[in-house]
């Protein structure tokens, strides 16, 4: 693959069939999606990417000293236009929801629908405090000790273990230069998230998100009772990785979602 197309993996269904692009969050990876597959496979051309630095995607040109949402934005577009790909569902997973929205903004009639797992809509005290947290902190701590703290902070129960395991090991991936990159991000992060929760929302999106994700719940409820094309499910006794942690709920609820288009 081309240095400077993010690594991806294609399911063809049919020629006919409408695509259904997954883009992952913040320390993960292809494999996030890994309990989706089955379920749309016969139903939509399904499209996986790793970002920048995450899973395969590695060592790509050009290189840039720090990133910027735009990188990151081109990074996925790139890919698009190599194959042809002018339309599509989109799916993505905590700090995804952040680019589907940007995505939508930069290319009107690009995405068709959007399903946000455990979203992430609003700059609240708390993620505040991970993001100027994690920068602090990453003076003193590696990236792999930083990443297996906050799963811990943002999935502390039992029924969480699962897939804070399933996140420590693809974020095990991102070398600590790569890291660095990356967060450096935050200083524009909550300007975006600001902007995208008092924007219009013009495209039929669905909210998933876990009962018990303490950290993204509230504000997920305030952006779907803002915006009348934001539908939200709240999946009981489940954690902020919905579609890891209960897979099946979570496919159920984006299929209907879906398929009633």
């Amino acid at each position: 693959m081309p240095r400077h197309l993010l690594h991806y993996e294609i399911y063809n269904h049919s020629e006919a069939a409408p695509w259904l692009v997954f883009v992952h969050g913040a320390g993960g990876a292809i494999a996030s999606w890994n309990y989706q597959r089955e379920a749309f496979k016969d139903f939509f051309n399904l499209l996986f990417l790793d970002l920048r630095d995450y899973g395969k995607s590695k060592d790509m040109a050009p290189e840039h000293p720090n990133y910027n949402f735009d990188i990151i934005f081109t990074d996925i577009l790139c890919v698009l236009d190599h194959l042809g790909i002018s339309s599509a569902h989109f799916m993505s997973l905590s700090m995804g929801s952040v680019l589907l929205q940007r995505l939508d903004d930069l290319r009107p009639g690009l995405v068709e629908s959007q399903i946000f797992a455990g979203g992430v809509f609003r700059g609240n005290w708390r993620i505040h405090l991970f993001a100027h947290g994690g920068k602090m902190l990453s003076h003193i701590l590696t990236y792999q000790q930083l990443y297996t703290l906050f799963s811990w902070l943002v999935m502390p129960k039992k029924n969480h273990a699962f897939a804070r395991r399933v996140y420590r090991m693809q974020s095990r991936l991102l070398s600590p230069r790569e890291y660095l990159k990356w967060i450096s991000l935050y200083r524009e992060f909550f300007g975006v998230l600001r902007r995208y929760f008092r924007k219009p929302l013009l495209t039929p999106s669905l909210v998933v998100m876990g009962s018990q994700d303490h950290i993204f719940l509230d504000a997920a409820r305030r952006f779907a009772s803002r915006h009348a094309q934001a539908h939200l499910q709240i999946i009981e006794r489940c954690g902020h990785i919905c579609n890891i942690e209960q897979p099946d709920t979570f496919n159920k609820l984006a299929l209907e979602f879906l398929t009633a288009k």
